[in-house]
């Protein structure tokens, strides 16, 4: 029997009324080629092995009611055909009941009759709450009995089962329909642009491709091009002979030469210098390269992936990047999802990031079920939170986050929240309610009147740059690693502000400030680990490569 046999089916009927209570109404409803269901993720369990479990609720869109308590539904994770219930003892046996209104296209959740305390989106329900096709969409964290997390959700009624992950995490739809599109072009000789927000992992897509793809085998390099000095981009990507230039003491091989019969990966290749792009273009169109200051040029065979989170199309328009460079990169586009658009793999990232930061403290066991009625070492109420933010800096600002959190909470029983978890958790906290039908906002409009969601003015998107005190600054640079790009997310600064920032600060270093023997202190302290260099130097791990490549330590 194959895997195919084991998952839901819906007739005709069903797909039509299940499409309409995700889609709701009004101008921007687009037709939707996967009929879409509601569906519960564990988000947070007392074993933190269950999180990432999940159930479509099927029933939901016949317009049955859902029961929900310690016995029932069964979730079972992704791929996996065992069933259980959340079976925790402190859930009532009596239900909190989810049902669909046709009319309205909204799903009414009622704890009336249950004796389990039910928390949804930080606000206490004790009667009815009701949820709009908006709010589904977006994901509705529900607490209960302060011990189980779970995301209320619209998924794929049949889900594809990519059955290869290729080194990326996740088990939400946009995840699955990435590795689709991984597995789709791996195998085929074109370059791939990668396209999505800052933070979405597109290197680790790109690397996905590669291990993919018959070059797994092969070098696999990656090169940031908004943190290479425009002086030396050339060189770094296409070599330089000795004496090219200044400081060229011997001839070295560039990015291409390095990776050839591999993957090169450019991240950030709008930033790639005008003249450059001149010369990467030729590189793709003939496959040769030239070093600077060398006379004949030399082919190679490398596959090219390059990414970006900037309006390439913009870009052009403005005169600052080729059009026929972005006809040539790409071959085929990827589009990475941001996290808020996979809200359903949150729980699974976060206990994931928990795990390997964790393990490097020798703390994993911190995670395992509490005994007895001693507390959790990470409660619901930080997740449920977490869970409802919208990560402007996606998964590698959920990574950070986790890191944080492990560090800050060494030696303690229990998690303590850093400054800068804390401030987020603040702005969570603070973000105004949506008015939906069943609230107190609904109650006080006209009767018979239209209730819609509350449209919520966002904050301004940038700071001004004097807001940030030296503190703060110092504090997100550590927390993003050293790393200018997340770190001016973070702040809400643009990169040109943090770099000016950077310059004046007396306590920032610069990466050509370190020394030879300061460098090769760290790597014998560190027996070559990078990413604890950078935490000891307090240096970008671009910024430590470049510099160390410069003093010809390998």
């Amino acid at each position: 029997m194959s895997d195919d046999d084991h998952r839901p089916t819906v007739n005709d009927e069903t797909r039509q009324i299940e499409t309409r209570i995700w889609e709701g109404t009004g101008a921007d409803r687009r037709v939707r080629t996967r009929a879409r269901v509601p569906a519960l993720t564990i988000l947070y369990h007392p074993d933190s092995r269950r999180v990432g479990e999940r159930v479509l609720l099927h029933e939901l869109a016949t317009g049955k009611k859902v029961k929900l308590s310690r016995s029932e539904p069964d979730f079972a994770a992704p791929g996996d055909t065992r069933l259980r219930p959340l079976g925790d003892l402190y859930l009532s046996r009596k239900p909190v009941s989810l049902a669909h209104d046709a009319s309205s296209h909204q799903v009414r959740l009622n704890a009336a009759e249950s004796s389990t305390k039910v928390v949804v989106d930080g606000a206490p329900v004790t009667d009815e709450r009701v949820f709009s096709a908006e709010e589904l969409k977006r994901g509705v964290v529900i607490e209960l009995a302060r011990r189980i997390g779970l995301l209320l959700s619209p998924l794929a009624a049949m889900p594809i089962d990519p059955r290869e992950r290729h080194g990326l995490i996740g088990d939400s739809d946009a995840i699955a329909r990435l590795l689709q599109e991984v597995q789709m072009v791996a195998d085929l000789d074109v370059p791939v642009l990668l396209r999505g927000e800052t933070g979405t992992g597109k290197e680790l897509a790109a690397r996905s491709i590669h291990i993919a793809s018959e070059l797994s085998g092969q070098a696999f390099l990656s090169l940031n091009m908004g943190a290479i000095t425009p002086s030396l981009a050339a060189s770094e990507l296409f070599g330089a002979v000795k004496g090219a230039f200044t400081g060229a003491a011997k001839t070295q091989p560039g990015y291409f030469h390095r990776a050839d019969g591999g993957t090169l990966f450019l991240d950030e290749i709008g930033e790639t210098p005008a003249e450059v792009q001149v010369m990467l273009l030729r590189v793709l169109e003939t496959g040769e390269v030239q070093r600077v200051g060398g006379q004949e040029p030399q082919k190679v065979d490398v596959r090219l992936i390059a990414a970006t989170d900037s309006d390439l199309e913009q870009e052009i328009e403005a005169g600052r990047f080729r059009e026929p460079l972005l006809h040539r990169l790409a071959g085929y586009e990827i589009g990475i999802p941001p996290l808020r658009e996979r809200r359903d793999d949150f729980g699974r990232l976060l206990f994931h990031f928990l795990r390997e930061e964790l393990s490097a403290t020798g703390d994993e066991h911190l995670l395992e079920p509490s005994k007895g009625d001693a507390p959790p070492w990470m409660p619901l109420s930080i997740v449920a939170r977490l869970a409802r933010y919208d990560w402007p800096g996606n998964v590698r600002q959920l990574r950070n986050v986790a890191r944080q959190l492990v560090v800050g909470s060494r030696g303690s029983d229990t998690v303590q929240v850093p400054a800068p978890v804390e401030r987020l958790l603040r702005d969570v906290d603070a973000a105004p309610p949506v008015a939906v039908a069943g609230s107190p906002a609904e109650a006080e409009s006209s009767p018979g009147a239209e209730t819609a969601p509350v449209k919520i003015k966002p904050k301004s998107t940038f700071r001004k740059p004097s807001d940030v005190n030296q503190d703060e600054l110092i504090e997100a640079l550590r927390a993003n690693r050293w790393e200018l790009k997340p770190t001016a997310a973070e702040l809400r600064i643009s990169r040109g502000s943090l770099y000016n920032l950077i310059a004046r600060s007396p306590r920032i270093r610069k990466a050509s400030d370190l020394s030879r023997a300061e460098i090769l202190e760290s790597h014998e302290l560190h027996d070559g680990d990078l990413d604890r260099m950078v935490d000891h130097l307090e240096i970008s791990r671009s910024g430590l490569q470049m510099r160390m490549r410069a003093l010809d330590i390998g």
